[in-house]
């Protein structure tokens, strides 16, 4: 964590005790103290809190990253009761407007100082109690959610067998360090639409900067969830989102046509925090040079880890044998009914989608004749130039940037790395007559700000990852799946409960 993030908070924290001051001003003289006091950040809590007869461990508690501002918010709150301000609606303006609601207070001629005695004398109604305790849950688990770790459930195939549909997991956000939201004025416990009204759950009146305490690095071959990189811009229907990208809609029809068509295609901006979740396995890490060749991932040179559980689809002959469903699910983990099993036409050829496990226990079997790697239909890879004629099987060789790298930037790599310049870094970056300018100036290499990572499914080939939209940028980066606590398909899958993911 760097200097200046470090300043954020700690400016977020005095700005919290201080702007309430001048009405503070007026209060502390009410209740019999020193005026001044009130204009010293900190030491003016510690004041409320011996005019308020409160413990005195409250002021330390204050200075624990991030938590400690709600409690400078309680201690303000604790404060405001001694002048008999005791209803849901006074507290809530001490949270959200301590600073008018204060002076509005202090410089009243009818609002009295009653002391922490008759303060606690007031009794809160049933009801009362039942909202406070509400409100203090709502606020313990969104802390938690935030910072340490999330619930999450696996949607879609991309990761299987690693990780089934239904799966659901626990995100640990302390693995690479808590990210403060971007948006932190949100909905609890929505990620970025409400559901019934399908409106925003979050407005962005106050936007913070990308911060991470505690930083960590991801390591190569964990899996993580992120932030979908190119989800910053979506079309707001429910057959697009995530699966049909703007971007994807841009390079089919262009821009203009996109943006023209605004009934057809609605589109919404998200800031990092609030674009989709998606979870991949981590194979290149910032500085890696990345290259996939016959589908085999390579790294720096060297053949990278194979997944435990990874898969792909292969034909498979067999040497006359009929393959019973019931046999394949339970010796090789095939399951026809998810579609992995199909007949290719010939009574011994098959089309199966099998783990490197499966495939290398059919070839000792004796059963099948030849089993070879499926060819996917040619289809656009990242980054979708006239250059680079890449696919899904062969792709790269790519350098993964790390923070502080310099990269030359040529026009033959302009766009491998134009997004991450121009839209992941801010910078205005162009290309004219063969010549590169960021931002206004002409540029023969760039270095880079943040940690970059290359993202890809263990399902090789049903999977939208790094090869489709290219890196993950360290501030996209939420947590790492950690744990799958329940797994449902027609019931539990008893067996993955509490299983820890590899």
């Amino acid at each position: 964590m760097s200097f200046s993030h470090v300043l954020v908070i700690l400016l977020i924290s005095i700005g919290i005790v201080f702007l309430p001051s001048i009405g503070l001003f007026k209060m502390f003289i009410k209740a019999g103290a020193p005026g001044w006091k009130a204009f010293i950040p900190f030491y003016n809590t510690w004041v409320m809190l011996e005019i308020a007869r409160k413990k005195k461990h409250w002021f330390f508690w204050q200075f624990i990253p991030i938590a400690g501002w709600f409690i400078s918010l309680a201690i303000l709150v604790e404060f405001v009761k001694t002048f008999g301000k005791f209803k849901l609606y006074q507290h809530a303006l001490t949270v959200v407007a301590a600073p008018l609601y204060f002076i509005k207070i202090g410089y009243s001629k009818t609002d009295k100082f009653i002391g922490p005695d008759a303060a606690k004398k007031h009794k809160k109604s049933s009801v009362r109690e039942w909202i406070d305790a509400a409100v203090f849950a709502v606020v313990a688990a969104t802390l938690i959610r935030t910072f340490i770790f999330e619930a999450y459930v696996i949607p879609t195939p991309s990761m299987e067998k690693t990780l089934l549909v239904n799966d659901f997991l626990f995100v640990s956000k302390t693995a690479y360090g808590p990210r403060i939201p971007n948006t932190p004025l949100a909905m609890p416990f929505v990620h970025h639409t409400m559901p019934i009204t399908g409106t925003k759950s979050y407005v962005e009146w106050i936007k913070l900067p990308y911060v991470r305490w505690f930083e960590s690095p991801v390591k190569r071959n964990d899996v993580v969830v992120f932030n979908f990189p190119v989800g910053d811009t979506v079309i707001n229907r429910d057959e697009y989102q995530s699966a049909i990208t703007y971007y994807d809609k841009v390079r089919e029809l262009g821009r203009e046509q996109v943006l023209r068509n605004s009934d057809e295609f609605p589109l919404v901006v998200r800031p990092v925090d609030k674009r989709e979740n998606f979870i991949k396995r981590c194979v290149a890490i910032p500085g890696d040079t990345v290259e996939i060749r016959d589908a085999v991932v390579f790294v720096n040179g060297q053949q990278g880890d194979i997944p435990p559980y990874g898969e792909m689809e292969y034909y498979v002959e067999t040497n006359g044998q009929q393959l019973d469903p019931e046999v394949m699910k339970e010796e090789y983990n095939v399951d026809r009914d998810k579609g992995e099993l199909y007949r290719d036409g010939s009574t011994n050829r098959y089309l199966m989608t099998l783990t490197f496990d499966a495939k290398d226990r059919m070839m000792k079997s004796g059963i099948f004749k030849k089993i070879e790697q499926a060819q996917l239909r040619p289809m656009q890879v990242f980054p979708y130039d006239n250059i680079h004629h890449w696919t899904v099987d062969n792709f790269g060789p790519v350098i993964v940037p790390s923070r502080g790298m310099t990269l030359s930037i040529t026009p033959e790599n302009y766009s491998i790395y134009e997004r991450v310049i121009r839209v992941y870094e801010n910078n205005d970056l162009q290309m004219k007559d063969g010549q590169i300018f960021i931002n206004g100036q002409p540029a023969s290499s760039y270095t880079f700000k943040m940690n970059y990572y290359w993202m890809m499914g263990d399902n090789r080939h049903n999977s939208a990852d790094s090869r489709f939209w290219g890196f993950v940028p360290e501030d996209h980066v939420v947590g790492k799946a950690s744990l799958i606590w329940f797994s449902w398909e027609k019931g539990p899958r008893w067996k993955r409960l509490f299983r820890k993911i590899k």
